[in-house]
């Protein structure tokens, strides 16, 4: 994303001079970092307490990553225009792979929910 709007030009300006694409890029690299330190987290928990004390944490990295991964390929292929969904660029079947990834490991509503479940046990009592 970063080297296509760096590259592309529109309207006499490179695209990565435009607010909007500017906060893309800060934003993708915000959301990426957010996802690995999660990641890290939940492996973390995983290796020291077992995946049964981990489930919150896994769970919210099956929401996570694949979402941020899909909005992130999203805004690519909007920087990159109409050749973003040509094959003269991976992006188009890299976002067909990732929205099949999301379904894959179950809906996102099926994690949330464990989720909502896992915290609301704590609260009752």
């Amino acid at each position: 994303m970063v080297k296509r709007a760096e590259e592309r030009v529109t309207f006499g300006e490179k695209l990565s001079s435009r607010a909007n694409i500017q906060d893309w890029i800060a934003e993708a690299r915000i959301e990426i970092d957010q996802a690995r330190l999660l990641t890290l987290h939940a492996a973390d928990m995983m290796d020291k307490h077992g995946n049964k004390v981990a489930k919150n944490e896994i769970a919210e990295i099956k929401v996570v990553a694949p979402a941020m991964a899909l909005k992130i390929i999203d805004r690519a292929i909007q920087v990159h225009g109409g050749a973003g969904v040509t094959e003269d660029f991976p992006l188009a079947s890299m976002w067909a792979h990732m929205r099949t990834l999301r379904l894959a490991d179950g809906p996102d509503e099926v994690h949330k929910r464990s989720i909502a479940r896992n915290e609301m046990k704590k609260y009752r009592k």
